[in-house]
């Protein structure tokens, strides 16, 4: 007889009736697999919560032929993505450990790199190694501790969109580090201004402004990032067209390093809530990267922040910002981020292009 089972319930010998996916292209079990301590680790480790099975357990004379392949379950954890759960834990505990030593800052002590640096770079190798988690960064964000998770998603987001754009694993986790790092002269900054729930005056954002400058000041003097890097934080508020900060710099003087950094800044700004405005979705904060802020960011990096966080593809399940579900049904070649979506509720079609108030929110499993 075959029936659905919980994780715990599951020992070893169970035969698997159904392949088991998790946001994964081909099965992480197939059916008919023989159950042994490796296949449990490896639900557990994706955070499956029940599996179709055959109530009977298999015989222990299988014939070789029909064994499943030996496995080595510590081979095949090192391997297989993490669950959200788990990721989000060590996100949490990273994001704790950076407002412990912002504290410091804030008391005058010189950031601590090395430290720094032993909690954050093991974390963005997990985000790069799992893009498809990259779009989770603004719900893990709340808007109390803003400061704290903004830095940490800037430094895993620049090191994904390096990566994507081919740049060596070391410069990846180089910007990454200065990602993190980029916004820690805000511990200079009063905090009265840091956590006002309004929006700024004219004379409070010129002193908020002066965050690059502190920052760049704050790690000069560490031998862990490169001269570049410090270039990249002093300029990572610089814009192209020359409008941005702390100089009004344009083009050519700014590196993509910085261009990076920009992105990634702005990005996660603005799809995470604020105590003084709410967040939009991804899709819809690309499309205003490249449309409304047309001229203002290196248009080769907003492309692979495009490829890391905003591909779509047919038959993918969406939930609107109207609240509605459906399933893409055609993507626009020139808007890719409007694509027609058919809505389950009543099967009608909506094309996003046209119908420019209604964005993606979301991907829905």
């Amino acid at each position: 007889m075959e029936v659905y089972k919980t994780i715990s319930e599951l020992r070893t010998g169970i035969v698997i009736k159904e392949d088991v996916y998790c946001k994964t292209k081909y099965p992480i079990l197939r059916k008919d697999t023989v159950l042994m301590l490796e296949h449990i680790e490896v639900l557990q480790a994706f955070g499956v919560q029940r599996v179709k099975v055959e109530e009977r357990v298999a015989q222990k004379d299988i014939p070789d032929s029909e064994k499943s392949p030996s496995m080595n379950a510590a081979d095949i954890l090192e391997n297989i993505p993490v669950s959200m759960y788990q990721l989000r834990k060590e996100y949490n505990e990273v994001v704790r450990n950076y407002k412990k030593e912002f504290s410091n800052w804030r008391a005058g002590q010189r950031p601590d790199v090395p430290k720094i640096r032993g909690f954050i770079i093991p974390l963005i190798e997990k985000f790069i190694k799992q893009k498809q988690m990259l779009t989770m960064l603004n719900d893990f964000s709340n808007p109390e501790e803003y400061i704290y998770h903004h830095s940490v998603a800037v430094g895993i987001l620049a090191a994904a969109i390096c990566n994507q754009m081919g740049y060596e694993k070391g410069d990846a986790l180089q910007l990454g580090l200065a990602g993190a790092l980029a916004d820690c002269g805000m511990a200079k900054i009063a905090p009265s201004i840091l956590e006002k729930t309004a929006f700024l005056t004219k004379e409070e954002y010129n002193e908020v402004k002066k965050h690059t400058l502190f920052s760049v000041k704050m790690i000069q003097d560490t031998p862990l990032l490169r001269q570049d890097m410090k270039v990249a934080i002093l300029k990572h508020h610089e814009r192209l067209d020359g409008s941005g900060y702390p100089r009004g710099e344009k083009m050519d003087t700014i590196s993509v390093f910085s261009q990076i950094l920009a992105v990634a800044d702005v990005f996660h700004a603005m799809t995470s809530e604020r105590l003084y405005r709410v967040k939009h979705s991804p899709y819809k904060v690309i499309e205003m990267i490249k449309e409304e802020e047309f001229g203002k960011f290196d248009i080769k990096v907003v492309e692979a922040l495009h490829r890391l966080v905003g591909n779509l593809s047919i038959g993918t399940r969406v939930k609107l910002t109207d609240g509605e579900v459906g399933e893409i049904m055609f993507i626009h070649r020139d808007t890719p981020l409007r694509p027609m979506v058919k809505k389950e509720v009543d099967g009608s079609l909506i094309d996003l292009a046209t119908h420019r108030s209604i964005a993606i929110s979301k991907i829905v499993d």
